[in-house]
């Protein structure tokens, strides 16, 4: 196989889990680039449906929307057996849904800290961050396994490497108690996202069910110019990403050009984790 033809991903089949989000939506263009055929699951059943719209017709590729709650096992088996009935197959599963809460915009975030977080909002947050990582991995990748293999890319964060530095959220016309922090969940899961990575790659090996992850930095999205001033600093790249970065990565990661990489964390975040 020639080199450029390892990231051709013609007659493959992604889902991708959140697929309606600002990098769901990114991850999808890179299947639909590389002339696979993308499958965007979200429970916003209306973005859902226009992206998926926009991305068939923009690349000529076939992409289905569906509406699918990945902390729902019945939900998950469902698209899965819509999936296979509309394209036949399932070759890669990009666990990609998560809450995360922005903390940097209004007055008050004084829910943010973790003396104050509620278990109701850590249950939330984890059950649809890792515990739906967990069941899209279970229900998906046991098809995988049992059809031959497939690739199975989770979607980790520089914060699944470090702390996040709560310095940059700090907001001067506050008191300390109502300062905001990013919540300890986005950490705790992404965390976790890379420990399942590993119990996965090694749980499958022998079954061609190849796992991986990607740390990413925080992307540029029209955040306050104080915000994005204060996480420069942190990156030795001096910017944060375009929201069109990831996808050479994404695509290298779930394509045959990382045939022989597995149970490992891609970091992709400017450096900032060197620091």
């Amino acid at each position: 196989m020639r080199l450029f033809d390892r990231f051709q991903l013609d007659g493959k089949v992604a889902i991708i889990t959140g697929g309606a989000g600002l990098l769901g939506v990114k991850h999808a263009e890179a299947i639909a680039e590389a002339g696979g055929s993308p499958v965007l699951w979200d429970i916003n059943e209306k973005a859902v449906t226009q992206c998926a719209g926009r991305i068939a017709n923009e690349y000529e590729v076939r992409c289905s929307g569906m509406t699918v709650d990945v902390t729902n096992p019945d939900s998950i088996k469902n698209g899965l057996r819509r999936t296979l009935s509309q394209l036949q197959r399932v070759d890669i599963l990009i666990n990609n849904a998560a809450n995360d809460p922005k903390v940097n915009r209004g007055q008050h975030f004084a829910w943010s800290r973790l003396e104050n977080f509620t278990i109701d909002l850590w249950q939330k947050d984890l059950s649809v961050g890792l515990t739906g990582s967990f069941l899209c991995s279970q229900i998906i990748g046991g098809y995988m396994a049992q059809n031959k293999g497939g690739v199975i890319l989770n979607i980790a964060s520089d914060l699944g490497l470090i702390a996040p530095d709560q310095r940059i959220y700090r907001q001067k016309h506050l008191k300390e108690e109502e300062q905001p922090v990013k919540p300890v969940t986005y950490s705790v899961i992404k965390h976790g996202v890379i420990g399942l990575t590993k119990y996965l790659a090694t749980y499958w090996a022998d079954k061609n069910v190849r796992v991986n992850s990607i740390s990413i930095g925080g992307v540029y999205a029209g955040q306050p110019e104080e915000f994005v001033e204060k996480l420069t600093k942190l990156i030795p790249l001096g910017r944060m990403a375009e929201q069109d970065e990831y996808k050479a990565a994404i695509l290298f990661l779930v394509s045959a050009a990382s045939s022989y990489m597995t149970g490992s964390n891609l970091v992709m975040d400017g450096g900032r984790t060197c620091w």
